[in-house]
């Protein structure tokens, strides 16, 4: 069995986060190294790895995740607009292996990302 990701052992609360929205589907917190003024992730409870390793059954998962996201933009005061990222593997950028966005506002956001 491998080890927990950070992710996890926050879902079982083995690790402070500071969490802003939680219901029985996903998790969402502020990440320790924001990088805007609003940097939140949101996480499914779901252990996936990747956006490759969803199922076509996590499709309600991933909507319901969608609108936690436009919920938390507007709750966050970010009505000017945000950015929503996913990196997907360690070649995209993904440094913890349990699927997440990152809600991130409060700035201007310069393209292209990097």
């Amino acid at each position: 069995m491998s080890e927990k990701t950070i992710f996890k052992r926050i879902i079982d609360q083995e690790i402070p986060a500071d969490v802003v929205y939680e219901d029985d589907l996903c998790l969402a917190f502020k990440d320790i190294a924001p990088k805007a003024p609003v940097h939140v992730l949101i996480i499914p409870k779901k252990e996936i790895a990747t956006v490759d390793d969803l199922a076509d059954d996590d499709a309600a998962l991933i909507g319901h995740m969608w609108i936690v996201i436009r919920n938390l933009a507007r709750e966050l005061g970010l009505e000017e607009g945000y950015r929503v990222i996913v990196n997907c593997k360690e070649g995209g950028g993904q440094e913890v292996p349990h699927l997440h966005y990152h809600l991130l506002g409060g700035r201007k956001m310069n393209w292209p990302p990097g």
